[in-house]
């Protein structure tokens, strides 16, 4: 996906295109203490065990390590608390269906800056089994074998 203008991307997970089946995505803002903007502008976060999920009607991100900002003082922020994710009523509703009847799972794939706000892009997420990950990993060597033999005929 490009990246669009004033957008500053903070970690991408790579893990998840490789583990999930990444179908339906949206943007959700996550509601942030003011050191955890700070640790963030230098970017740090761990988004590897992190994932969201509805609760009473709200959307929540569960996993994100954002570690603590090393210039602030004893009123720092938890490392890994649960942060509330703000998205429109119908959004959730609609993930939370997806979620419970079709055995989806919220994943975080990508948390960045977009016009000084902090967001994360969230996707609906179907686990991968292991010869689907074997198969993908087949796939992209033969098209790197395949991009090999063109650029050399080209020469």
């Amino acid at each position: 996906m490009a990246r669009q203008a004033g957008e500053k991307l903070i970690v991408d997970n790579r893990r998840a295109r490789h583990d999930y089946h990444l179908s339906d995505r949206v943007e959700a803002g996550v509601v942030l203490a003011g050191t955890e903007v700070k640790s963030l502008r230098g970017g740090q976060a761990t988004l590897r065990q992190a994932y969201a999920e509805v609760r009473d009607g709200e959307a929540w991100l569960v996993g994100l390590h954002i570690p603590e900002y090393t210039e602030g003082n004893r009123a720092n922020h938890d490392p890994d608390r649960p942060r509330k994710l703000l998205l429109h009523r119908r959004e959730i509703e609609r993930l939370a269906s997806s979620v419970a009847e079709k055995g989806f799972t919220l994943i975080p794939t990508r948390l960045y800056f977009r016009d000084g706000r902090v967001k994360v892009e969230l996707a609906l997420a179907r686990g991968k089994e292991l010869r689907d990950k074997r198969r993908a990993i087949a796939d992209r060597d033969a098209r790197r074998q395949i991009e090999r033999e063109l650029k050399s005929l080209r020469r």
